[in-house]
């Protein structure tokens, strides 16, 4: 591992500042969720791609640990600055219900694809910590997202070194790949992300009235306070590099998109109304 949660001093964490940030924190716990879960997919990962030796012990032996220490980190983070949340108890009720959603309908038909579909959730995750590692004034937070966001680039490398292996045998053209690529990003907004935070408000608060509509709300506002610090070139490379497009034609539609999406993300972050420094609500026992 290049870190390891028990060299992080928790104790040096602004629970007054973090506090500030509500969104962001139920954005951190929801994600606390989904990596603490990652070992359940991890067995699913290996079972269809059996018969590898190699990309399967790399699940095994360093993917999965990895991501369950992002999951120890966040819960650790969690606890500091909401020491009064039952983080067990809402995990165990987000846990029952997730576990009955990871399926192999999930992945794609083909090993290659699969692979593909790996890197773009890797440049998601990747995207979304190096946002939140920017955007914090947080310090503690800020060197846990690194660290998880320098994970998520390491993890995107090996699948795409893998999708590489097996491209050179299927030899894919580009139509399946962006087609691929497009199905994933178009659900990069995925039923884990909802469900986890269904159960994360449930958590806080339980007499609420409509949770479901309350933690979609909750996520796009988090996103709106992270879009202005979202690294839109870096993830753009990332989601093109499969179709290996020539030099020329990757750099104009990096660019293009960053024209586009940066001025967007500004408009969308000043709509919401969110910014550091929002009242934040006790969360209650």
């Amino acid at each position: 591992m290049r870190w390891h949660v028990e060299e992080i001093d928790f104790s040096g964490v602004d629970v007054q500042r973090a506090r500030a940030d509500e969104d962001l924190l139920l954005i951190l716990c929801a994600a606390s969720f989904v990596e603490s879960g990652s070992d359940l997919y991890s067995r699913n990962l290996v079972t269809f791609f059996q018969g590898d030796e190699p990309l399967c012990a790399w699940l095994r032996d360093e993917w999965e640990p990895e991501e369950l220490q992002h999951g120890r980190a966040l819960r650790a983070y969690i606890a500091r600055v909401w020491p009064e949340f039952d983080w067990d108890a809402a995990f165990g009720s987000f846990f029952e219900e997730y576990s009955k959603t990871c399926s192999y309908e999930q992945f794609e038909p083909t090993r290659v694809l699969e692979l593909v579909a790996r890197c773009v959730i890797e440049t998601g995750t990747s995207t979304l910590y190096r946002a939140i590692s920017e955007s914090t004034g947080e310090e503690v937070l800020a060197k846990i997202a690194k660290n998880i966001y320098t994970d998520e680039v390491h993890h995107y490398k090996h699948f795409f070194g893998y999708f590489k292996q097996y491209n050179e045998a299927e030899k894919l053209g580009r139509l399946p790949i962006f087609r691929a690529l497009l199905r994933r990003v178009l659900e990069v907004r995925n039923e884990d992300e909802k469900i986890a935070m269904r159960h994360v408000l449930a958590g806080l608060y339980p007499d609420s009235a409509d949770i479901q509509a309350s933690g979609e709300a909750r996520i796009k506002r988090a996103g709106a306070l992270l879009a202005h610090t979202l690294p839109v070139d870096m993830s753009m490379k990332m989601l093109l590099k499969p179709l290996d497009l020539p030099a020329s034609i990757q750099r104009g539609l990096v660019v293009a998109a960053t024209g586009v999406v940066k001025p967007l993300s500004w408009y969308w972050s000043a709509r919401s109304g969110t910014g550091n420094g929002a009242a934040a609500a006790a969360p209650r026992a």
